[in-house]
């Protein structure tokens, strides 16, 4: 069997580098696919990317079947329902490299193989996925996916749209409104979310469109970002879906919507890694060609410090992405080692990462805006023109911070999952709490550690990092117990503890990898890169629970948990944090990508 590594036990574990996948790790057959589409983004999407800023979502379309006859729109998809049966981190790689050089593509295509195909393929009967999935991965359909209604955002259940079974039991008559529905305008099949009588939870329903009666679409919105994926509200009159249609069972729906849901946050993730390598390129290119003061703007500090956040952003995005990945593509081999069917194993592996998932979902679509800021920046006023390709990454970029759950409420999960894991003793955290108190009130020791290995300090301070966590979160729970969920502003501190160190762990352990494969002086860069992010992410660390501490304590209690912090974050030998980013920013001018 694979590493074993439960979902939220980086907190409490020290993660080996040879047991996490990284993008250096892709197999031949990955390459392949990989390049396929990276070719075909290239050559069809880019020299067109002006088409999808004016909103042609009939170009959107044409895409979209373009990608079906490359056979991309069914990588999750088992062969004997028309897909590829490729591997978890396999759909990973095409839905980073085909979601990067426009939002428009990046959305209608995750909303069609995730949200839009994902529910029938883990729930649907097996008539279902037979009825529907080669129809999904053909292209001959496409997919949406009908939760969100006017006054249900976040919260998903709260749902008003009914669903009533009619006098011969034959149908259940749908009435209700939902909005925000990417894909609507071209989809011909629509996973629907409503509440039969007074249940407790929505159930899930598949209705055809050409089929359907009293379904009627809302005009297109018009939106700040991604304007060619066609968005459109959906109304339903009584609309008569057969009861063979129920997705799922019978107040199902809000399981189902959840847990596609983790599938959609770990992809929103890696669908802005390779807008961010366009945005790195982009802001390279320019910056060695505009001049001022008779010099390219790439020799200035002030420019090589953007350049350098950007690739380092990019790096670990990568890292915590793919390692993410991989966990998952191992927790689904050994389910279906323990003879678990493949659809259950891959619900239950990426069930049991959720928390990672919404890491993924908030850092990577808050560096998303900020890189795409930063190539603004760089660019200067030029960069807020629509004649050069920045301003639309940036308004792209805005949506992921709001879709698949606002990062706000993706920060409150991080938190509640952890805690609620913990209660129920599936993932210890309750214990090495305890003992970060205990070694609170005794006597620090003022011996050197030996730091003669690679990543020795790192290590050392990321393992204090996680204790900083723990420190507040068993702390919260002593002192709030059930009644912690109210303080959201709490939570939303420790989740950012969480996610810094989460982040930071995983490029330094694919630097540590590359390292041990290369040899350290070909992975100096790399090195460089995990330096960087660590000491960025100490500082942020120190910041956040800083807050959170003053916060919910005092007098005593309070001065041993800022002497904690303080410890926690202690640096024996702090890295030259200049020198590292300029090192990191010639190496990339240079390399000119």
């Amino acid at each position: 069997m694979k590493a074993n590594i439960k979902g939220a036990e980086f907190l409490i574990k020290e993660t080996p580098c040879q047991e996490i996948f990284t993008l250096e790790n892709i197999s031949e057959e990955q390459k392949m696919i990989r390049d396929t589409t990276k070719e075909f983004i290239e050559k069809e999407i880019l020299p067109n990317k002006e088409r999808f800023e004016k909103k042609d979502y009939q170009f959107t379309v044409e895409c979209m079947n373009k990608i079906a006859e490359l056979g991309l729109l069914g990588t999750a998809v088992p062969e004997e329902y028309g897909g590829l049966g490729m591997s978890f981190t396999t759909t990973l790689l095409v839905c980073d490299y085909i979601s990067g050089a426009t939002g428009s593509l990046g959305t209608a295509f995750g909303a069609h193989t995730g949200i839009g195909t994902l529910p029938i393929l883990y729930y649907g009967t097996e008539e279902q996925k037979k009825k529907y999935l080669p129809k999904l991965t053909s292209g001959e359909w496409y997919g949406a996916y009908c939760l969100t209604e006017p006054g249900a955002g976040s919260d998903a259940n709260s749902g008003k749209t009914k669903a009533v079974l009619s006098d011969d039991g034959k149908f259940y008559k749908i009435t209700g409104q939902k909005m925000w529905i990417s894909n609507a305008g071209f989809a011909e099949l629509f996973i629907v979310f409503a509440r039969i009588e007074d249940d407790k939870n929505i159930t899930a329903f598949i209705i055809e469109k050409s089929q359907a009666n009293g379904m009627t679409l809302g005009e297109e919105e018009h939106k700040l970002g991604i304007r060619s994926s066609s968005t459109r509200q959906v109304f339903f009159d009584n609309t008569e879906v057969p009861v063979e249609n129920m997705l799922g069972e019978r107040n199902q729906g809000f399981k189902i919507a959840l847990n596609v849901l983790n599938v959609g946050r770990i992809k929103l993730g890696i669908a802005s890694l390779d807008a961010q390598r366009i945005v790195l390129k982009n802001s390279i290119n320019y910056a060695k060609e505009r001049k001022q003061f008779g010099t390219e703007i790439a020799n200035f500090g002030a420019i090589q410090s953007k350049i350098a956040d950007i690739a380092m952003e990019l790096f670990v995005g990568e890292s915590a992405c793919y390692r993410v990945g991989g966990d998952i593509q191992n927790a689904i081999e050994n389910k279906v080692e323990s003879g678990m069917n493949h659809q259950e194993a891959e619900l239950k592996g990426v069930e049991e990462f959720a928390i990672e998932a919404s890491i993924l979902k908030v850092y990577l679509s808050e560096v998303s805006q900020k890189t795409s800021d930063e190539g603004i920046q760089i660019f200067g006023g030029m960069g807020f023109s629509e004649d050069t390709p920045m301003e639309s990454f940036w308004r792209d970029a805005r949506i992921t911070r709001i879709y698949e759950g606002t990062n706000e409420i993706n920060r409150l999960l991080i938190v509640g999952m952890m805690i609620k894991r913990a209660m129920k003793g599936e993932v210890d955290l309750m214990n090495p709490a305890m003992k970060v108190g205990e070694e609170l009130m005794g006597i620090p020791s003022f011996d050197v550690p030996d730091f003669s290995e690679l990543f020795a300090e790192e290590k050392l301070i990321l393992a204090n990092l996680k204790k900083i966590f723990l420190m507040i979160a068993g702390k919260a729970v002593q002192k709030f117990g059930m009644e912690l969920e109210k303080q959201q502003e709490l939570l939303l501190n420790a989740s950012d503890v969480a996610i810094e160190v989460f982040i930071a762990e995983s490029g330094i352990l694919r630097a540590e990898k590359i390292a041990n494969e290369k040899g350290k002086e070909n992975a100096e860069i790399e090195i460089a890169i995990a330096k960087l992010k660590l000491y960025k992410a100490v500082e942020k660390i120190n910041a956040k629970a800083k807050e959170a501490i003053i916060s919910f304590t005092d007098s005593d209690e309070q001065r041993v948990m800022l002497s904690g912090l303080k410890r926690f974050t202690k640096y024996y030998n702090y890295p030259n944090v200049i020198e590292l980013s300029r090192k990191v920013a010639h190496y990339y001018v240079n390399k000119n990508e």
